[in-house]
């Protein structure tokens, strides 16, 4: 820190101290646990006990001060001194197994990793036997010095680690004011469609504003600003219909319009258009108002509120309705622009929206009885949008849809596997609208469709309980099997399973495996962790099946606890369903690209699930193997199929449950990459784990070597099961797309599904690097 952050952070933790400790200016162990805001007491002791060099069991301002100047402006040696401290509980000069050992529990439970005990002692035998460089059986100062020294990222961030949880929040500022993106010629450049698009929209709103004023300049100011801005509503009204025809815009996807219109943008214009007629709506209704407050002064035939709640007037082409169905309409739109808000929608009371947004078909009814000239702005797109919902009728009703299997997954996600009809056709990452009648009668939900086209039987779709509807399913599904299911059932789904086991058994037959699993060891132990330890049902273990239990040999009772899982949160069933769809997204254009960045945050990952499995079944039509030996490669040959060069998969999850909804697909895909290829790997995975402690935090040094040095050794990581090593905490996207771009495998595109405040972060960088941003919405 500068001299001038330095005597800012002074006084920022005098003052804290001085909040904390209270009229006897000293802190309690409680109360530096409160301060640190440490999860597992374990750390706050062993700082606590090296804070406290007295020994009085509390700690002075001049204790504390002391220690946190050594940790920021302390020699490396003096911060690697302190951190050994740490580790040696007993304060014998050295650390053993178990001091190890107990270090490395409380760094998984700071992290809310949960492992096995027999893998919490294999990363203290690996951290151990790593550092223990002279077999001594403990490991001293020298030797922990020696083996951080492995670990150069540790190192480099262990002056920020050391007081990364005492530093206030202002000195994380940037000291300068950069250019607000909005005017960098990076987001001109990067949004050139929407904004010329937004251009043109406003031109057109302006125009025809200034028109009708003009044509109405005999009824005075208020009244031409009333017609003015009328004449714009029968433009939104109707454009803001155009904008959800989702047929339409999915045929149209697949055209050349893509590249000139804006069509991953749909629902943003839609919003702005929402709002555009709130505005419109508000200024019309109070310019007619003062109209009439003028009009019932000047000549005092009628009163305000005849003109306003009343036919007398006769204002309007039928039957002088306008004033009324004005009022009537004005409080439609609000309704539905408030219910339609970020903060009803994710605030799990989505039934709100859905309802509320119905009252469409009112709205457009009373506008046309409100203004004489909107049948003609709306009859055209009102035909198309009335063919639009008439073919979802009729599609949704084809086919006899049933939901064959359900699998209920951690964090509330219910995976449901749908009997897919022969005339369904969908491409990757699209999404398609679902009722279930038992669910909600008349109630239609969008998700994605996270099952690849080339699965022809089954139609996959996970479903995060986070509102009204998909809790009641959630909650259906989790009923005991006699109540959700009948016994008339039972004889269908053992058949569907029978069938499914068979074919899907060969579907995703792994790469590189034959019939004989077990004449390849390492191939046996990948296929048994897939099938007994996965989500998908294709990828799933049935329960009992011995082959598992001997693949695994000493691992069984893992196979008989998995399966035990696996029984009661899955289960066969035959219930009605009708689909609606499906609709492009802007995920279409990934086979378009050259370089894909693929970035899922928590259940964001269903459209990639899609998309992986079909990009990887176009991978595999590109492998050629050797006929003289085992020896396989895939060709790098672009075709119009696909384009794609390369494809980096981010996974960002908040905790180690969320993984296994698609740790099988994962490893399935890892398996489909085993030979390596000459420029590199076509697919790379990274996952993020953000309630883990990242690499620079002093609390997780320990563990995150631990894995490290594990994960080498196994070839897989400790927490997802996968070849790939997840990271703790959130990803440096700087860092990320600064490697994407050094790569240069060509154009980059990026496309991203979750949160909101995340996708502002990461276009934001997309921008800078010049990459194209794509985020799925519908």
């Amino acid at each position: 820190m500068s001299l001038d952050d330095d005597t800012r952070w002074l006084e920022w933790v005098t003052k804290q101290f001085e909040s904390i400790a209270g009229d006897d200016k000293e802190i309690d162990l409680d109360e530096f646990k409160k301060a640190l805001k440490v999860k597992e007491s374990f750390f706050a002791e062993r700082f606590f006990a090296l804070f406290d060099s007295d020994g009085s069991s509390s700690i002075s301002l001049d204790e504390l001060l002391k220690a946190l100047d050594l940790l920021i402006h302390g020699s490396e040696t003096d911060k690697l001194h302190f951190l050994f401290q740490v580790y040696d509980v007993d304060g014998s000069g050295s650390i053993d197994p178990d001091e190890l050992r107990t270090v490395l529990k409380s760094c998984l439970r700071e992290s809310a990793i949960s492992l096995p005990e027999e893998k919490l002692d294999d990363l203290t035998l690996a951290l151990f036997e790593s550092a223990d460089k002279d077999n001594s059986g403990s490991i001293t100062f020298e030797e922990l010095k020696a083996e951080l020294e492995n670990f150069p990222e540790v190192m480099e961030n262990l002056t920020i680690s050391a007081a990364n949880w005492l530093k206030p929040p202002d000195l994380e500022q940037k000291k300068g004011r950069k250019t607000p993106r909005y005017l960098t010629r990076a987001y001109w450049h990067n949004n050139s469609r929407k904004l010329l698009f937004l251009c043109m929209y406003t031109l057109l709103n302006l125009l025809l504003f200034i028109i009708a004023m003009l044509k109405n300049s005999h009824g005075g100011p208020w009244f031409m600003v009333a017609k003015g801005c009328g004449q714009c509503l029968n433009l939104n009204c109707t454009f803001v219909m155009v904008l959800m025809l989702r047929r339409c815009l999915t045929w149209l996807r697949a055209t050349w319009v893509v590249r000139v219109l804006p069509l991953d943008q749909t629902i943003l214009l839609h919003q702005i258009v929402g709002y555009a007629i709130l505005i419109f709506s508000v200024v019309h209704t109070g310019a007619h108002v003062m109209n009439f407050v003028c009009m019932s002064q000047n000549d005092g035939a009628y009163q305000l509120w005849e003109y306003l709640f009343t036919i007398r007037p006769g204002i309007g082409w039928v039957n002088g309705t306008a004033s009324i169905t004005g009022v009537v309409l004005e409080v439609l739109i609000c309704i539905m622009v408030v219910c339609s808000s970020t903060f009803v929608r994710r605030s799990g009371h989505f039934e709100v929206f859905y309802w509320s947004h119905l009252s469409y078909i009112w709205v457009w009814a009373l506008l046309v009885v409100h203004c004489s000239n909107f049948w003609k702005w709306f009859v055209v797109p009102g035909i198309v949008f009335l063919i639009e919902k008439l073919v979802g009728i009729a599609v949704s009703r084809m086919g006899g849809l049933y939901i064959v299997e359900v699998n209920l997954l951690p964090s509330k996600v219910t995976h449901l596997v749908i009997k897919r009809p022969p005339f369904f056709h969908f491409k990757p990452g699209d999404y398609v609208f679902i009722n279930i009648p038992v669910i909600a009668k008349y109630e239609w939900h969008p998700f994605t469709i996270s099952s690849a086209p080339e699965q022809q039987d089954m139609l996959w779709l996970h479903v995060r309980s986070m509102g009204q509807w998909t809790n009641r399913m959630y909650e259906y599904f989790r009923e005991p099997e006699s109540q959700a299911m009948s016994n008339k059932r039972l004889t269908t789904s053992l058949r569907n399973r029978q069938h499914q086991r068979r074919a899907q058994e060969e579907i995703f037959k792994p790469t590189g495996c034959n019939e004989t699993v077990a004449s390849n060891k390492d191939c046996a132990v990948e296929l048994t962790l897939y099938r007994t330890s996965g989500t998908f049902t294709s990828y799933q273990n049935p329960v009992g099946d011995p082959v598992a239990h001997e693949e695994l040999g000493d691992a069984s009772p893992v196979t008989r606890e998995l399966s035990a899982k696996l029984s009661e949160n899955h289960r066969y069933c035959n219930i009605k369903c009708y689909v609606d769809g499906p609709f492009g997204t802007p995920t279409r254009q990934i086979f378009a690209s050259e370089h894909a960045v693929l970035i899922g945050a928590g259940i964001g990952i269903t459209p990639f699930a899609s998309i992986l499995q079909s990009i990887m079944c176009r991978y595999r039509m590109r492998k050629q193997n050797c006929p003289n030996c085992n020896y396989s490669w895939c060709e790098t040959i672009k075709d119009n199929e696909m384009k794609l060069r390369k494809v980096d998969f981010i996974w960002i999850n908040r905790d180690q449950k969320s993984f296994e909804w698609f740790v099988s697909l994962l490893t399935k895909l890892e398996m489909d990459q085993a030979d390596e290829e000459p420029e590199g790997r076509f697919l790379e995975m990274h996952m993020y784990m953000t309630s883990a402690l990242s690499k620079n935090d002093m609390k997780a040094i320990g563990l995150q070597m631990a894995l490290d040095l594990l994960a080498k050794k196994e070839k897989r990581d400790s927490i997802t099961g996968l070849r790939t090593r997840t990271q703790p905490g959130r990803p440096d996207w700087a860092k990320v797309f600064q490697k994407v771009s050094e790569e240069k495998k060509g154009k980059v595109h990026v496309f991203y599904c979750g949160s909101p405040a995340l996708a502002k972060a990461i276009k934001a960088q997309c921008e800078h690097f010049g990459f194209n941003f794509y985020k799925e919405h519908f």
